[in-house]
């Protein structure tokens, strides 16, 4: 069974045009309403708007099983006022079939704007300030190669032994990606490596 709005759920997101799972900043709701901080206060209060972070808010998305947070970018485009980011989890370093087993809590968010680590909806994120990195679409298995040399010293792996299985496995990958990938978002150090690797090969 799909859960419905309450009434004041739903005169709010008449009132200021804001579906459920939409974030916001308070700066959104000031040209609309004249008394929003009254207003803004009083959904917080009663749970139909929650606060994200100093100065974010959310409408929360109602399930059969309770109130939730709204989509990891929904969350993170507003944070940063920017669509230009990269949301994506370490774990996803395992499917490379390198021997890596680890999970991991912490969702990596590579942006132009932002480093640090903050917490969204009581959601963490570790954003890192990047100038260079893919689309959502864009990423494919040889920019997770390159981006997990260039975090293995933050892994909890055996550094040593990963970079052994990655060079008995460079021929899984496809080369000219690959090499792409290098030029485009390897590090110096992981540049070195791949180049040593070339040397011996």
């Amino acid at each position: 069974m799909q859960a419905t709005a309450t009434p004041d759920q739903s005169r709010f997101q008449t009132r200021f045009n804001l579906s459920a799972g939409k974030v916001f900043r308070r700066k959104d709701l000031v040209d609309q309403h004249p008394s929003v901080d009254r207003e803004l206060g009083r959904y917080v209060r009663s749970g139909v708007v929650r606060k994200a972070s100093q100065g974010l808010y959310y409408v929360p998305k109602a399930t059969p099983f309770g109130q939730a947070p709204p989509d990891n970018d929904a969350l993170v485009a507003k944070f940063l006022d920017d669509k230009r980011f990269l949301v994506f989890n370490p774990s996803s370093y395992n499917t490379l079939g390198l021997g890596t087993t680890q999970l991991y809590n912490t969702t990596v968010v590579y942006n132009h704007k932002r480093h640090g680590k903050f917490t969204l909806a009581g959601l963490a994120f570790d954003f890192r300030q990047k100038p260079h990195f893919p689309s959502a679409s864009q990423v494919n298995r040889e920019f997770l190669l390159v981006d997990m040399v260039n975090n293995l010293d933050g892994l909890a792996e055996d550094t040593d032994a990963v970079l052994k299985t990655v060079q008995a496995k460079l021929g899984n990958f496809d080369e000219k990606r690959l090499q792409q990938a290098i030029t485009d978002y390897a590090s110096a150090r992981t540049r070195r490596i791949f180049s040593q690797w070339a040397v011996h090969a």
